[in-house]
């Protein structure tokens, strides 16, 4: 028989055999490394990114030039035509220069305005000009018929074309013209810049914005001098700053003066009939 000592020796040795003793952690410390806690984010990377992989960069690096470097492809000839950085430098103007070509275009017998816009057309200032034409000539037009049929008693109704037909003057003067004067002055190898040319047209059109507005009086004489006036200073701010080309094109000179002149008239004369036919 064994004494109850050496039962119990052996029932330990039983137990530390099968499973082991765990002994007492007491205070469990964790370290962490120094450059993950105290750097966000982290210098090195980890994990599932890399230290190629960088954050998207930001909106306006899409209208910035691509570097040497750069994977994306450079567009060359007419596919440069359809991309916003083939206009982008006809927009590079601030309100000083849109404010003083206005000015030349308000004082035609200068003749300055092309020598000044020569290394800078813009179409900035073209654009809102016909865009503010259109708003001016429809409302001006509106309140002129209004006032006519309130007196005459008669019912009014607000024409929306006027809207519409005057965008469709504005816009389509200030682009087929240029473009026509274009094709003629290069035929009579007298060429002129198109950019220059859609600037030029642009800002003599600003004349009719003050003219318009003088239109309001209910004078039917004086509407047809205010529109012979600005007439007449459109097709002479055109005529003085092209006159370099003109008198290179030879004897054809005198066409191509008497075609500026008349469709600048031309133009006066439809707006005045379109938009005061009602006398007040």
């Amino acid at each position: 028989m064994m004494s109850g000592g050496n039962y119990t020796s052996l029932d330990n040795q039983k137990v530390s055999g099968s499973v082991a003793a765990v002994p007492d952690p007491g205070h469990v410390s964790v370290k962490f490394s120094d450059s993950t806690l105290q750097t966000f984010p982290p210098s090195s990377a980890q994990g599932k990114i890399s230290g190629g992989s960088y954050p998207p960069r930001d909106a306006d690096d899409t209208f910035s030039k691509p570097s040497s470097g750069s994977d994306e492809p450079q567009q060359g000839g007419w596919f440069r035509t359809f991309t916003v950085a083939a206009y982008k430098p006809y927009f590079d103007v601030d309100t000083s220069d849109v404010i003083e070509r206005i000015k030349d275009s308000l004082f035609p017998f200068r003749g300055t305005f092309t020598e000044k816009t020569t290394a800078n057309p813009d179409l900035y200032g073209p654009f809102w000009i016909c865009t503010t034409l259109i708003f001016v000539a429809a409302a001006i037009g509106t309140f002129v018929t209004y006032i006519a049929h309130k007196l005459q008693h008669k019912k009014w109704e607000y024409d929306i074309n006027l809207v519409t037909w005057s965008a469709g003057v504005f816009y389509g003067y200030v682009t087929v013209i240029p473009l026509g004067l274009y094709v003629i002055l290069k035929y009579f190898s007298a060429p002129s810049g198109l950019a220059q040319l859609f600037c030029l047209y642009g800002y003599s059109l600003f004349v009719f914005i003050p003219a318009l507005c003088l239109s309001i009086v209910p004078l039917e004489i004086f509407r047809w001098v205010i529109a012979g006036v600005a007439g007449f200073m459109s097709a002479t701010f055109v005529a003085l700053n092209l006159r370099t080309h003109i008198k290179s094109a030879g004897e054809s000179w005198v066409l191509i003066v008497a075609g500026i002149f008349l469709l600048q008239l031309a133009l006066a004369v439809v707006l005045k009939l379109y938009l005061f036919t009602v006398t007040v």
